[in-house]
């Protein structure tokens, strides 16, 4: 019951020693195009008991870090490894770069065009101006400040 009340977002971070085993599982799978069985991650981790094993796959599942793809052996599946992480920096290439700034200046210019300033509107551009600045293009994102404070005087003034 526990297990279907828990959202999926709410995954919580490993401890050393499971950190040890996601990892050992992860190159295992990869060297091998299969998952360990339990006797082989008890021997490779140097744990006493198959029932250790067992307690700590366990706790990784409820965790999050690891499912069973099925009810068969050697079926476990490491869930956003730490060893490939799907997004290692905010880096972006000059044609995201260009395609980003190319999309905000889109919705500005269709701020600017209409009659309207909607406050979702303003909303969005500012969030749009802050994920600039998160992904390090300031100089992109000031370019957009000044073009930003006519809109937000024109929502003040009632132009709606």
């Amino acid at each position: 019951m526990n297990e279907k009340q828990t959202p999926a977002t709410e995954i919580v971070r490993p401890t050393k020693k499971q950190r040890e085993l996601l990892s050992f599982i992860d190159e295992f799978i990869r060297e091998h195009g299969y998952s360990p069985s339990y006797r082989e991650i008890m021997a490779g981790l140097s744990y006493t008991s198959v029932a250790t094993v067992s307690l700590h796959v366990n706790n990784l599942i409820k965790r999050g870090h690891l499912r069973r793809r099925d009810r068969s052996a050697r079926s476990l599946e490491v869930i956003n490894s730490d060893a490939t992480p799907s997004l290692t920096t905010n880096q972006v290439t000059p044609t995201e770069e260009k395609w980003l700034i190319d999309k905000v200046e889109h919705v500005f210019v269709q701020a600017e065009q209409t009659g309207e300033v909607l406050a979702a509107t303003l909303a969005d551009l500012e969030s749009l101006i802050a994920a600039l600045r998160i992904l390090g293009l300031d100089g992109a994102a000031q370019s957009f400040v000044p073009r930003l404070n006519p809109l937000k005087q024109r929502l003040t003034n009632g132009a709606i």
